[in-house]
């Protein structure tokens, strides 16, 4: 069938204007060699901007940190150019956004912020590990802290160059292209992919499965090395290797902070970052503690990496909006940095129990009981919340250890909460979200109907945690009271000594 050419020309153009715009890069560089005002001095280059591009947004919180930050309270002097050099007036419209007059006009920003470290706000003081510092021979830059961008444009290509001094190296899930440029498919990605910088930074390698493991330290003493800290992980890292039947990344850093004060970890998808006060001296207790702290973190590859909902995977930096689902991605990786060190003879069993004991009573003694998993995770962004949040490393690990031995038991000792980790992570992944309202039910229907009465119990309510008797079903007696302790049972039944055997994978029972 023909058409007349006027008409083809017609609908040719309705069908252009209706196409979405090509996506445009935003490309960041970062001045470092001026560090004395403990300011990032950041320019960022624009392209393409239409009518509706009219917001420059910072973020007001980021995924991970449970917290509210508002990091548009450390921006300095923002204000935009066109191609010429002219300055198109910029206006402050709220804590986290300025509005361009003229958007399609805008092609240059510039902006100074302020180090979260060193700088006092009155209240929602980023988290350490989350923020950023610079220092005469250092740079730790978490993305999210430095860099604004267009609304609209999350979801498309950003680049990032730094100008530091010649000698310093940098630690980065990204890696450079020849020019220095480190790209990130999307905004998001950028957030996800802290960096670590400076003269002294020292670096060890590791490969797990054929996938790089890297481990890049500054220490302000030079007392810590990486070679040493990744001595102490490597056991760890292998163990996880086998507990996860292989990485589901093609490459993963740890970025190791030591200087003057402990604050702890942040996971991301293929890197995680730390902030910690530099030890006296080394020992293996400090190596172990290193090592623990590790392998929560290195457990993220799987939640929430491979494992969360569409509220991860569509993550709104301006408006915080909290998951449910805070005991997946924290209870259960805490409870699985201890149990994949437990399955593979790195922790004895004694241990193991004891730092059970460690969470009752930390959550018996600091926490409100009564604060169900689920309340925790819908009101991390309040400050009622974040006064219950360091609950979800002993609470929620101590549900997901419970829910381990509920699956093991209703499944003959078959399939326990690792199982169900491993069939999720496959059934999911890194672009495609379980949906938040129904992962409850999910779980259900892959399980047994009684894994909902517990979900309903222990995690969207608050009782009283079975310890005791679940504990009981392997053969592990619960003594309570003021100072409780675990004793392994010597009349136990043979069916408790199985399910412990299944509990341990295989390992003799104690």
């Amino acid at each position: 069938m023909t058409m007349p050419k006027k008409l083809l020309v017609a609908l040719l153009a309705v069908a252009l204007s209706a196409r979405p715009a090509a996506a445009q890069t935003t490309s960041y560089e970062v001045n470092l060699l001026d560090r004395a005002d403990d300011r990032f001095k950041v320019v960022v280059q624009l392209t393409g901007l239409g009518p509706a591009d009219s917001i420059f947004q910072f973020a007001a919180t980021a995924p991970g940190t449970y917290q509210i930050e508002d990091i548009g309270r450390y921006v300095r002097g923002l204000q935009s150019f066109d191609g010429d050099g002219s300055e198109v007036p910029v206006a402050r419209v709220s804590t986290n956004q300025w509005r361009f007059s003229d958007p399609a006009r805008v092609h240059t920003v510039r902006y100074a912020i302020a180090e979260t470290w060193d700088t006092p706000v009155p209240e929602h003081s980023p988290y350490l590990m989350c923020g950023t510092s610079i220092e005469a021979d250092n740079v730790l830059v978490s993305p999210h802290a430095v860099f604004g961008y267009p609304a609209l444009r999350q979801g498309q290509p950003v680049r990032v160059r730094f100008e530091r001094p010649a000698d310093w190296r940098v630690g980065s899930a990204l890696v450079p292209d020849a020019q220095g440029w480190y790209h990130a498919d999307d905004y998001d990605q950028l957030v996800d992919s802290p960096f670590l910088m400076g003269s002294t930074l020292t670096e060890a390698t590791l490969s797990i499965g054929g996938v790089p493991v890297e481990v890049w330290v500054y220490s302000k003493t030079g007392k810590i090395q990486a070679k040493r800290l990744l001595g102490s992980m490597r056991a760890m890292l292998t163990s996880a290797g086998a507990f996860l039947d292989g990485l589901p990344v093609d490459r993963y850093a740890f970025l190791w902070h030591f200087e003057d004060v402990s604050m702890g970890a942040w996971e991301h998808s293929y890197s995680s970052e730390y902030a910690m006060a530099e030890p006296q001296t080394w020992t293996d207790a400090v190596g172990q503690d290193l090592t623990d702290m590790a392998a929560h973190e290195f457990f993220h590859v799987v939640t929430p990496l491979h494992i969360h909902s569409e509220i991860i995977e569509h993550f709104d930096f301006e408006h915080p909006t909290p998951s449910q689902h805070l005991w997946l991605y924290e209870g259960v990786t805490e409870w699985a940095s201890d149990a994949m060190q437990l399955r593979s003879d790195l922790v004895q069993l004694p241990a193991y129990l004891d730092k059970v004991v460690e969470k009752i009573l930390v959550d018996r003694q600091f926490f409100d009981e009564s604060y169900s998993l689920r309340k925790l995770a819908l009101t991390s962004y309040t400050d009622a919340g974040q006064r219950q949040y360091g609950n979800i490393y002993m609470r929620g690990a101590l549900v997901a250890g419970l829910l381990d031995i509920r699956l093991l038991e209703l499944s003959g000792g078959r399939r326990g909460l690792r199982e169900l980790i491993l069939d999720l992570a496959k059934e999911y992944g890194k672009d495609r979200p379980f949906p938040e309202d129904r992962f409850f039910d999910i779980v259900t229907a892959k399980t047994y109907p009684e894994i909902g009465d517990f979900f309903d119990r222990y995690v969207k309510a608050a009782e009283p945690l079975p310890i005791a008797a679940y504990y009981a079903k392997l053969g592990i007696r619960f003594v309570g009271g003021d100072i409780p302790r675990f004793e392994i049972m010597k009349d136990a039944t043979p069916e408790q000594i199985a399910l412990r055997r299944a509990w341990l994978r295989g390992r003799p029972a104690a």
